[in-house]
């Protein structure tokens, strides 16, 4: 059974559509990355599934429940993180956990909750004393209290170092593992890929592709490589007589299996106009280059 089902949801406030018509599904016990520009519908559609706000038209089911008429029941298995905190300036770490712990006849021992999220050295500072990436931790903390059987995590990893980030995917891959549905807005792709099994992907209030990573990706192999300034891409393709695009700044992809011809005629393309040939990477295309593809965003 699906964790969360959406189907034909419109979201508007006023005139101004900000959910058009958006149908898709998070699989039980998996981690759905719901990604997009801002602007683009993923939060109200979010807040819908999490009914903290009312569709217009259309209908969701999260875990089988309708998340308005049946949202105390699902409070009691569901996980929330916020970006924005919403914790008060000198709560303590320990002091909000517990709260949060004793609010659910199920919920998860405080203590080890502190120290699963990596803040088990801090346990009595207060929210204003810790740094951006430590309230991300502590907000997931929070979010895990009840022990959820599905769990909405908005930019889980935003502002949070290097440590706290492998901490931080470790524990959305464990919840995964054991079964929650984890369902996470992120507008860090890159971060995404590393902890989503699938991807539903948001422009203009529009679900544009949805499914597995393995789904989405193009069956094409690429080689993916960067050098200094801009190039002239269509010139490249005539060139190499495969399609080149843009895939961020300074790089760039080839849409061709790796072979030492290629790579030899795109080192002599670079070297005759006096530019270098560095990160040079092969395989299937990542997610960035996968939602430009898609999106048709090549810049």
């Amino acid at each position: 059974m699906p964790g969360v089902v959406v189907d034909h949801l419109v979201v508007k406030y006023g005139d101004l559509v900000a959910v058009d018509d958006v149908s898709f599904t998070a699989p039980e016990g998996s981690v759905t990355a719901v990604i997009g520009p801002n602007g683009a519908g993923k939060t109200s559609t979010i807040e819908v599934c999490e009914g903290f706000r009312s569709a217009t038209s259309g209908h969701v089911s999260v875990l089988g429940l309708d998340p308005k008429r049946q949202h105390r029941e699902l409070t009691t298995v569901m996980g929330v993180m916020l970006q924005g905190g919403g914790i008060y300036p000198s709560a303590r770490v320990i002091d909000v956990v517990s709260l949060f712990c004793a609010l659910h006849e199920r919920g998860a021992d405080p203590r080890e909750l502190i120290e699963l999220v990596g803040l088990s050295h801090r346990p009595r500072s207060t929210w204003r004393q810790l740094s951006g990436g430590e309230q991300q931790r502590l907000s997931l903390a929070l979010a895990l209290a009840a022990r959820p059987r599905i769990a909405f995590l908005d930019e889980p990893t935003s502002g949070v170092d290097i440590d706290g980030r492998d901490t931080i995917r470790t524990i959305i891959r464990d919840l995964a593992a054991n079964g929650t549905t984890v369902v996470l807005a992120s507008h860090e792709l890159d971060e995404a890929e590393r902890v989503a099994d699938h991807v539903v992907m948001f422009k203009a209030g529009r679900v544009i592709a949805s499914g597995s990573l393995s789904q989405l990706r193009s069956s094409v192999e690429s080689i993916r490589f960067s050098t200094v300034g801009n190039i002239d891409v269509s010139e490249l393709s005539q060139f190499l007589h495969v399609p080149v695009h843009v895939a961020g700044e300074n790089s760039f992809v080839v849409e061709s299996a790796s072979n030492p011809e290629i790579v030899a005629q795109l080192a002599q393309w670079l070297s005759e106009r006096q530019l270098p040939l560095t990160d040079v990477r092969t395989g299937h295309e990542t997610l960035v280059e996968m939602y430009r593809r898609i999106t048709g965003e090549q810049s």
